[in-house]
């Protein structure tokens, strides 16, 4: 990475080719430092985009689509949308990040989705409501494979796990909050000529923009120009990522200091085997993700409970997910396996929808025990799938392409989870489990696939295969092992 900030002089810094001994101390002191400037910084953007795009749900329990006019077809139609747009939206994003800088980008895409937000507050019919939709995707795509490519470039290989693991809890306590949020909004009622819904989306849209305002004033670009480090900080930072990473030297054997964008590097990213194999795991995880974010509250009301109690009794699951995510993150850096860990942590998701699509409306109980299972099991393989991709791609073009083609493969389930809960399935919404169930299984397979390939190209490269890359300075590099 090679932005500049006016602060700080990085051509006086050491090279970073300079060998560096271990150094716990400095270590410690340097990852402290990044977790407490950026972690809650990430963490905040995110929570508000999954605020942002989740709050949908709770707006439909107080009568959106009554006082739109819309039909539940029609408001399936809106949320899928959402999720054309922000598909196509990433990979675009993600390659002219470097260029506009992160501490630049990341906050204009969430403050300019926080105003589209507002926007949908104040939509009258279906119409306006699908454009506003499509217009949030656009603004909100770009975030997640961002903040994964930023990641990549502050923390080593074997630490970002956690870090993902830590503000993408954002996204579980998102569940929590948004519940409580929505429900303490909705008490302003039918003020100024807006329905209660209207201002849970203004509201909300109004604290994105304040926190997409903040971030900028908080986000280095990278270790090299973090104010907040000082230069011998600085020079040990850049110097322990370039050890991370494979071989720097190029084949007239100087060092490739500032990666030139090319083409190649994008079409060996699309067609990445590895790539795929995770990315489908993570469309059948995100299928499932996103159906529960959307309509748990709706499916707590139809076990029996008020919409207000709805509200609050779908903050527990999230809550429980979020410690749960944390915990496998920091065993998977532990560990340094990410596809490893996923085949264990998906399987208790798998009973939990096998149990809930099969058992009759007489146990509502046993149901709502299982979202437990069905939360914890897919938050907290989400880290694990996100941090492995990027674990496994080196160069700066190719990881750009290569997260952001995951998550664009991922997010299609978005398309999956709009249309498998039609209000005419309640209560027991048996085909809408039943598909989640089946591609939370068909992820479990393409986990397996993935770790079985790493462990091949792994075998091959131990066995001289790779050997004419050496020096080429990404993920073909002989001395670049993938992460199983």
């Amino acid at each position: 990475m090679a932005y500049q900030d006016e602060n700080i002089d990085v051509a006086k810094q050491p090279a970073e080719s300079a060998p560096i001994s271990v150094d716990s101390a400095m270590t410690r002191r340097v990852l402290l430092k990044l977790d407490v400037r950026i972690l809650p910084v990430l963490a905040a953007l995110f929570l508000c985009s999954f605020l942002d795009r989740t709050n949908v749900g709770n707006a439909k329990i107080y009568k959106l689509e009554a006082d739109l006019g819309m039909t539940d077809h029609q408001y399936d139609t809106g949320l899928a949308v959402f999720y054309a747009t922000y598909i196509a939206s990433e990979i675009p994003s993600n390659l002219v990040l470097k260029k506009l800088s992160p501490r630049i980008w990341l906050p204009a895409l969430t403050m300019m989705w926080g105003i589209v937000t507002m926007c949908l507050g104040f939509v009258k019919n279906y119409h306006q409501f699908v454009a506003v939709r499509a217009i949030l995707g656009i603004c909100e795509g770009g975030l997640l494979p961002g903040m994964v490519l930023y990641l990549s470039g502050m923390y080593t290989r074997g630490e970002m796990a956690l870090r993902l693991g830590l503000f993408y809890t954002a996204a579980s306590l998102s569940g929590a909050f948004g519940g409580l949020l929505a429900r303490g909004l909705s008490t302003i009622g039918k003020q100024g000529g807006l329905q209660k819904w209207s201002w849970i989306f203004i509201i909300e849209g109004l604290i994105t923009v304040a926190v997409g305002f903040m971030s900028y004033f908080l986000l280095p670009n990278n270790v090299e120009t973090a104010s907040f480090l000082k230069a011998d900080e600085r020079v040990f930072a850049s110097a322990r990522l370039h050890q991370d990473g494979p071989s720097r030297l190029t084949q007239d054997g100087s060092e490739r200091q500032h990666e030139a964008f090319q083409w190649s590097e994008v079409v060996r990213g699309v067609c990445n085997i590895s790539t795929w194999l995770s990315a489908l795991a993570y469309f059948g995880i995100l299928a499932g993700l996103y159906s529960f974010g959307l309509f748990l509250p709706t499916i707590i009301v139809e076990l029996g409970y008020t919409n207000n109690e709805a509200q609050l009794w779908s903050v527990i699951p999230y809550a429980v997910a979020s410690v749960v995510t944390v915990a496998i993150a920091f065993l998977s850096d532990r560990l340094k396996l990410r596809g490893t860990i996923m085949l264990f942590v998906l399987i208790p998701a798998i009973i939990g929808y096998a149990v809930i699509a099969n058992i009759g409306v007489s146990h509502p109980k046993v149901k709502y025990g299982m979202t437990f299972m069905m939360a914890t099991g897919m938050y907290a393989s989400v880290p694990c799938v996100l941090v492995w991709n990027s674990n496994n791609s080196a160069g700066h073009y190719k990881r750009a392409t290569t997260t952001a083609l995951q998550l664009m493969i991922a997010n299609s389930g978005g398309f999956v989870a709009t249309f498998i809960y039609p209000s005419k399935d309640k209560p027991q919404f048996h085909k809408g489990h039943t598909v989640v169930l089946s591609l939370l299984v068909f992820a479990w397979f393409m986990v397996f696939f993935n770790v079985m390939y790493c462990r091949k190209v792994n075998r091959d490269k131990r066995a001289g295969k790779y050997d004419q890359y050496v020096g080429y300075g990404d993920d073909r590099d002989p001395d670049f092992f993938m992460v199983l």
